[in-house]
């Protein structure tokens, strides 16, 4: 494909707009997915969940500047998108526009959260749009290291008959409907995609982290369900509910205090 056209240029527009539409919220949710474990790099339960919590955050920082990088093929500009957006044109996932405030909530955004966006990208690896796939592939090769971490916490809180069940179980019940709606809203825009092949289906992705997540969602007697109704505020443009980050977070995803003095 010739690097000076639009991305998936034998696609129609609305079919290249939803790409976009899903690429632009991943490298969002990615970046401040990478902010809120960066919080725990100090305060985490252990030194090695610090150390796991901050190898986390570069990777997820890493993952969002591929992304970004990708959606100059689509008329955007990468370093507009990374620096000089309003916190309201994010397009993050719902369940990362306030910070994580305890462990348990950690470790539901890791299993429920960072799972989901591994089921969008192995959507992506699955559909038409080849200068993707590469990348794809590196990524999901660098979660393999977060669902482990994921799982094992997962289920020493899950299995613990204390408090960090308890919170565990709210933050799930809180973080788990709306990332289904993110990850599989099934509107207009989600439609076209899979009728282009481009990313699978509604019900197909509600099915895929059914399974990964069932397991060991089942520990707290839970399970994904495969039917989520949309907010009435759902955001087409942006695909996600009404709201966004807060303030301080994109600040720090800006780069705000790194431009002011000057650092690259």
């Amino acid at each position: 494909m010739n690097v000076l056209d639009p991305g998936l240029p034998h696609h129609p527009e609305p079919a290249r707009q939803a790409f976009r539409r899903l690429l632009l919220g991943m490298a969002d949710t990615k970046r401040i997915l990478g902010i809120r474990y960066s919080d725990w790099l100090l305060g985490a339960p252990s030194i090695e969940a610090g150390i796991a919590a901050s190898s986390m955050a570069q990777d997820e920082w890493g993952h969002a500047r591929l992304l970004y990088a990708t959606l100059k093929d689509f008329g955007a500009d990468p370093e507009a998108l990374e620096h000089d957006r309003h916190e309201n044109a994010y397009a993050s996932w719902d369940p990362l526009d306030e910070p994580l405030p305890d462990w348990a909530w950690v470790t539901a955004t890791m299993m429920v959260v960072d799972g989901g966006l591994s089921v969008a990208l192995e959507g992506i690896l699955e559909g038409a749009y080849e200068p993707l796939q590469g990348r794809m592939q590196k990524m999901l090769g660098e979660e393999e290291f977060h669902e482990a971490l994921a799982e094992a916490w997962f289920t020493r809180l899950a299995s613990s008959q204390g408090e960090g069940r308890v919170h565990l179980k709210s933050a799930v019940e809180a973080v788990l409907p709306a990332t289904l709606s993110c990850l599989a809203p099934g509107d207009e825009a989600h439609a076209v995609l899979a009728e282009e092949g481009l990313f699978p289906g509604a019900e197909a992705l509600r099915s895929r982290l059914a399974a990964r997540l069932d397991p060991s969602l089942s520990h707290l007697g839970m399970s994904v369900p495969l039917e989520v109704a949309l907010d009435e505020g759902w955001d087409s443009t942006r695909g996600r509910g009404p709201g966004h980050p807060g303030l301080e977070a994109v600040e720090r995803a800006r780069g705000d205090r790194n431009r002011a003095l000057f650092v690259e």
